[in-house]
C-alpha cells in the first residue's frame, strides 16, 4: 500500500485557491473513506472534510463549508480537497487519511478532542495563507 499527499500545498494569499491530492495505491477504494485532517502550529489535529467514495456521501466541517470541496476519483484512486477563498486559519499541515468503514465513519471529521485513530495517513503537505 503507497498512500500520499501529492502537490497542492504551498504559500497563498487570502482569498486563493489551492488543490490538494491524495493518491491511495493498493488501496480498495471503496472499501474506504478518505478524510482531510490539518494541523496548525501549537493546535490540535482537527478533522476538515471527508469522502466514501463508493456513494459519494461527504461531510465538512463548518468553517469550510462553501469554500472547500472534496471529491475523488476511483478510477484513479486520489481524492482531491478543492480549497478556495483561503483564510489565515486555514494555514497548517494537511494530512489525508483512510479508514475501511462505512460512509458514517466520515462524521468523524466533525468531533474534536478525539483521537483519529484511521488505518493509514499520509505524509503532510504545509498550506499558508499570508495576510
Amino acid at each position: 500500500l503507497r498512500f500520499s499527499c501529492r502537490r497542492g500545498g504551498g504559500l497563498v494569499q487570502v482569498g486563493g485557491s489551492l488543490r490538494l491530492s491524495c493518491v491511495a495505491s493498493g488501496l480498495a477504494f471503496d472499501d474506504y473513506v478518505i478524510g482531510w485532517f490539518r494541523q496548525a502550529p501549537g493546535k490540535e489535529r482537527e478533522g476538515v472534510s471527508c469522502i466514501s467514495s463508493s456513494d459519494g456521501y461527504t461531510v465538512d466541517i463548518d468553517a469550510v463549508k462553501g469554500r472547500f470541496t472534496i471529491s475523488s476519483d476511483t478510477a484513479k484512486n486520489t481524492v482531491y480537497l478543492e480549497m478556495n477563498n483561503l483564510k489565515p486559519d486555514d494555514t497548517g499541515v494537511y494530512y489525508c487519511a483512510a479508514d475501511r468503514a462505512f460512509g458514517a465513519r466520515c462524521l468523524q471529521v466533525r468531533a474534536t478532542g478525539v483521537s483519529y485513530d484511521w488505518d493509514y495517513w499520509g505524509k503532510g503537505t504545509q498550506v499558508t495563507v499570508s495576510s
